[in-house]
């Protein structure tokens, strides 16, 4: 394929995500549309255009983030900048606490509660209002805790987009009889009072709901089922354990999921990811349904 390869920048970055050479034409197909659609908007409104993306664990909803700020930058001189949900997770410390004082499995990094959502809330006040420096946090999940300040980016350039990414981003609170019934084990064994979904969902309908009003358009790459998220995740694990294997810390590689552990921990995801699955379709302006290999198959607009 020779079309990435006549662009340094797109080339740079299948080998940055470790693409096939097949997703330059793939996203030529697909989300080519999308850039257009988002500059024109952008373009239009004269003010700083927030886009959602959401999409399962191992879904590739950061690739398609960083695919779209790349071509909306070269193509349409935009300013971009990309935000994941992941940035903001409170900190292990804080996490801790949580685990100590509301339940133990808010230790574990990912649902609404384990987020610093004021902070998100904070950063995107400040690229919309064009303030001169703009620090955004960064989350080595390699260690399980927030970038010491010193290395998080910074922007000081007036933004036209941002792209906020995450697996639970324009997720809306489940009702309460829908939080009776336990979806696997880990909520069976580890919460059989559902005092730690109960936490989530309030947190999930309260202050993340500002956030996510906040998006002017919303995307979601759909998964068939939560079935496919388990494979997704460990080639996500997979991929992480390779970036880490000339690594001098010990510490970062013991961090990084067997298949065991991956198992377990994509079970902290489910409910709300089904939920998602049934909720959110409807409400995107631009769906792309997925198959088991993360191939688009169908888009909705």
């Amino acid at each position: 394929m020779q079309k990435s390869m006549q662009n340094p920048d797109l080339s740079e970055f299948i080998d940055r995500h470790r693409l096939p050479e097949s997703y330059a034409m793939d996203a030529q197909q697909w989300f080519s549309p999308v850039v257009e659609k988002i500059a024109i908007e952008s373009k239009k409104t004269g003010k700083t255009l927030i886009v959602g993306i959401n999409g399962s664990q191992g879904s590739g909803k950061s690739t398609l983030a960083d695919y779209l700020a790349l071509l909306l930058r070269e193509k349409h001189q935009l300013n971009v900048v990309v935000l994941s949900i992941d940035d903001f997770y409170l900190t292990l410390k804080q996490r801790e606490l949580l685990s100590k004082t509301i339940h133990p499995l808010m230790a574990t990094r990912g649902v609404p509660g384990t987020h610093d959502i004021p902070l998100a809330l904070e950063v995107i006040r400040s690229l919309t209002e064009g303030t001169n420096r703009t620090r955004i946090p960064r989350f080595d999940k390699s260690v399980d805790d927030r970038c010491p300040e010193h290395e998080w980016d910074t922007v000081t350039s007036p933004t036209d987009v941002i792209i906020l990414e995450g697996w639970c981003v324009g997720a809306v609170p489940q009702t309460e009889n829908e939080l009776l019934n336990d979806v696997n084990e880990l909520e069976k064994e580890e919460d059989p009072d559902g005092v730690w979904r109960n936490y989530v969902n309030r947190q999930l309908g309260e202050v993340y709901q500002e956030l996510f009003n906040l998006v002017d358009n919303w995307i979601m790459l759909k998964a068939p089922s939560f079935d496919c998220v388990y494979q997704w995740r460990l080639e996500q694990e997979n991929k992480l354990r390779s970036s880490l294997l000339n690594s001098p810390s010990e510490t970062e590689c013991n961090k990084v999921m067997n298949e065991d552990e991956v198992k377990r921990f994509i079970q902290h995801y489910q409910r709300i990811t089904e939920h998602l699955l049934n909720t959110l379709p409807e409400n995107s302006d631009i769906l792309f349904e997925l198959d088991e290999n993360r191939n688009i198959f169908n888009a909705k607009s």
